[in-house]
């Protein structure tokens, strides 16, 4: 009788493993890359509320996490590239959802209480929200030709807003990293490295007026990167009104520099409607180096969601100086234009279009001596990119996208053509299964990328599984031989509470005679 019901059991647990596993849909977020600076990247989701600062990005149809979210608001993430990763406007990135594992319930004993006499006290204005991770990682590159590269990396991210209900917030993100074994270091290659993308106190003065101190990134000036100093902001109704004043960071070691003094205002509008979202910035800003101008340039960025299904996208950046042999003039010059449209038929098919045009920017002062080289080259470096993605069924999901790169004197010349297919709910073996192919040309290169991943999810949504090959062929225009390589990989990552969580991934590249390979391992800790 006992081995029965211990069949019985084995039994039940079994196909609940192969048949409740993977019914819920896969816990994904899929969004935009929206905006790219020297030093940040600007995701575009629909909403942003499961997204936990601290976490990772991944492109879509690879399994590297490229990008760590530093900050966010309800539709964006601010996030910095991961070393090694090549990220551009329009790329699509995916976020996994961390699973909500239940904590267990203490059981108190029950003894009566006298109910007190409850005074109604003055709820506070503002209500105290903090959020954070800790983590540290350690990427490994084994060559069996070339020397092998360690390095370890450690990452603060906190958002304390409104601290103890006051009208005081805090926020900061800090990334360490320490190269093993480097011997030949200089200002520009260091073993260890500290550097502070985000540290800032904010105070709201009124509902309507908000000051920053300290270095942090406005997200209404997004292309200005990261402030040392004040930012002040006050809202009349939809209008607003900005002011800054303080410094770049270093141009070589991102640290604080004095000589490098920036400051500038913005105007904009906002709107909000049930049918219509949109937000307007026009700004100006002047940069100096040492006492003299280095960049005055104005900036203009649209963003709009219409009916739910149109998003509109625009940002342009005009510089207003120029100095050459000591004669200033105040020409206008475009260096950056970016515009990008998407629609969404239905739940099922979505389309994106987009186009940039962007020109060198030119510091008169810190590059002094190369101004009038950088001038010669001064061409508009265009692209164009189209994307759609459809679900012709519930568990098949696919897209293509075709981009090109040109200029006008049919340089730095690229056409790239990607597509991809995933198919949910395999039977028998369960998960999911992603094909992608990726064909780029350019003047003096031709490529082919291939890949196949199969992903899983294991003990409740505990243990997430990846595993990939890709296979990569070049194919070079001035004769040289063809190289082909060959990529094995995996990623697993548990949870080992709600909050911490332990990854680690594995990669074999081999090509001609040699082999590499590279570990990558992160424990998170979210608070």
């Amino acid at each position: 009788m006992r081995f029965k019901v211990s069949f019985f059991i084995s039994f039940v647990a079994l196909t609940y493993n192969i048949y409740g596993q993977d019914p819920v849909p896969a816990p994904l977020l899929s969004g935009e890359v929206s905006f790219v600076t020297t030093q940040n990247v600007y995701v575009k989701f629909h909403d942003t509320q499961a997204i936990i600062i601290g976490d990772s990005l991944r492109l879509e149809g690879t399994g590297n996490s490229c990008l760590v979210i530093k900050n966010k608001s309800t539709t964006s993430c601010v996030c910095t590239v991961v070393e090694g990763c090549t990220i551009q406007k329009g790329d699509v990135v995916i976020y996994r959802i961390p699973p909500k594992i239940p904590e267990k319930k203490k059981e108190t004993p029950r003894k009566e209480v006298i109910q007190p006499i409850i005074e109604l006290e003055e709820k506070p204005l503002y209500k105290e929200t903090i959020r954070g991770s800790v983590s540290a990682a350690s990427y490994n590159t084994i060559n069996s030709q070339r020397d092998d590269r360690h390095r370890l990396v450690g990452r603060l991210s906190m958002n304390a807003e409104h601290i103890k209900g006051s009208k005081f917030s805090l926020n900061t993100y800090l990334n360490y990293q320490h190269i093993l074994g480097l011997k030949d270091t200089s200002s520009y290659l260091k073993n260890s490295l500290l550097r502070i993308y985000n540290l800032a106190a904010h105070y709201d003065a009124t509902p309507t007026l908000s000051l920053t101190l300290g270095r942090n990134i406005n997200s209404k000036i997004s292309s200005l990167g990261a402030i040392d100093g004040l930012q002040v902001e006050k809202f009349f109704g939809k209008q607003y009104f900005g002011a800054i004043a303080g410094f770049r960071p270093d141009i070589l070691d991102f640290g604080f520099n004095s000589n490098l003094l920036q400051y500038g205002g913005y105007v904009g509008t906002l709107t909000e409607g049930a049918s219509l979202y949109s937000q307007t910035t026009l700004g100006f800003i002047q940069q100096q180096n040492s006492g003299e101008i280095d960049r005055r340039y104005a900036y203009f960025q649209h963003t709009s969601t219409i009916f739910q299904n149109l998003n509109l996208f625009s940002s342009l950046e005009m510089d207003l100086y120029s100095k050459l042999n000591e004669v200033v003039s105040n020409n206008i010059r475009l260096t950056n234009l970016y515009l990008s449209a998407r629609y969404r038929f239905s739940r099922k098919f979505n389309m994106m279009v987009s186009y940039d045009s962007r020109k060198r920017i030119l510091y008169y002062e810190t590059f002094q001596t190369e101004v009038e080289r950088l001038l010669d080259d001064d061409v508009a470096r265009q692209g164009a990119r189209a994307r759609i993605n459809f679900r012709p069924f519930k568990n098949i999901f696919a897209g293509a996208s075709y981009s090109k790169r040109f200029q006008n004197n049919s340089e730095n010349r690229s056409d790239n053509i990607y597509g991809f297919i995933t198919l949910s709910k395999l039977p028998t073996i369960g998960g999911r299964l992603s094909l992608s192919y990726n064909m780029n040309e350019s003047n003096y290169l031709k490529s082919n990328v291939a890949a196949i991943r199969h992903s899983n999810s294991y003990l409740d949504g505990r243990l997430n599984a990846d595993f990939y090959y890709r296979f990569v062929h070049y194919h070079y225009t001035n004769n040289l031989n063809p190289l082909s390589q060959h990529y094995v990989g995996t990623n697993l990552s548990y949870y080992i509470d709600r909050k911490l969580m332990f990854s680690i991934s594995g990669e074999m590249t081999t090509y001609d005679q040699e082999n590499n390979y590279r570990i990558y391992s992160r424990l998170v800790q979210r608070f």
